[in-house]
């Protein structure tokens, strides 16, 4: 009876641990997403790539290790909101306009930007820039004509092509309104802020950029010397994911208020809990 016991005891402590080990490596991946996955701060795969047959279902990663960084795959919307642009025969335009893009490349929009609020941080000041010198070559009125065309399809090529070193692709670029100024001192002032607020974008454009490259090399060293402690000490990554493994099945389901987990003190799951 004693045998049998124990022998239960076995395999409730092999299906506790086989079911925190799936909490931690499973995840869900829609049809309207693409997932990348990345290990060591360095992107290793893609799934759900977008042109090609779906593959949204259940896939599982390596625990600590593997990063799942989410990607749309929907049209995603780049906005300009009451930009002044000064035209060919000298009229202060305010302009509303907008762009839709798609990620292309998932793989070098995780390197480039890190996420899509990422892409659109760095097209925001482009799309500006050449907006405004593709209108600033034309007048009032010729924006009123269908001449209006051919510069917003000259606006997308620009775009575009400066999209693509984040892995995306922009699909239509489009003015909602041009008004004229309601006042020249409120334009001034407006000018004088939409400048500020560009040059804050630029600053933490680049600040992000700069920010997705350090994590990328810290995540790189870190996984270096966590390699190196480990096979030096086989006794202490034991430890270590034990230790791992009690916060994620204690701690956490505390703090989540799920249920508790009942475990007799000599359980051979809470070996390194009692120091053995």
């Amino acid at each position: 009876m004693q045998d049998m016991w124990q022998n239960y005891k076995l395999i409730f402590v092999a299906l506790a641990i086989a079911l925190v080990v799936f909490l931690l490596s499973a995840f869900v991946v829609p049809e309207e997403e693409q997932v990348v996955i990345v290990r060591t701060g360095e992107p290793k795969y893609v799934i759900n790539t977008p042109g090609g047959s779906t593959e949204a279902g259940l896939y599982v990663r390596v625990p600590f290790i593997d990063r799942v960084v989410r990607i749309e795959k929907r049209l995603l919307d780049l906005t300009m909101t009451d930009e002044e642009v000064l035209s060919n025969d000298q009229q202060r335009l305010l302009v509303n306009a907008y762009a839709r893009f798609r990620i292309t490349d998932p793989v070098r929009m995780v390197e480039r930007a890190g996420s899509t609020d990422g892409v659109r941080t760095a097209l925001q000041p482009i799309l500006n820039s050449v907006l405004r010198q593709e209108l600033g070559r034309r007048t009032f009125q010729a924006m009123l004509t269908a001449e209006r065309g051919t510069a917003l399809a000259t606006v997308r090529e620009n775009l575009d092509r400066q999209a693509r070193q984040y892995g995306a692709e922009v699909v239509d670029v489009q003015i909602k309104r041009t008004d004229l100024p309601d006042a020249p001192l409120q334009s001034a002032f407006r000018r004088m802020e939409s400048d500020r607020e560009r040059e804050a974008r630029a600053i933490r454009a680049n600040g992000e950029r700069d920010a997705v490259v350090t994590r990328a090399e810290a995540d790189a060293e870190a996984a270096r010397i966590y390699a190196q402690s480990f096979g030096k000490d086989a006794n202490f990554y034991d430890f270590y994911r034990a230790m791992k493994s009690y916060e994620t099945t204690f701690v956490n389901n505390k703090d989540a208020g799920e249920s508790s987990i009942i475990l007799a003190p000599d359980n051979e799951y809470l070996r390194q809990f009692r120091g053995r």
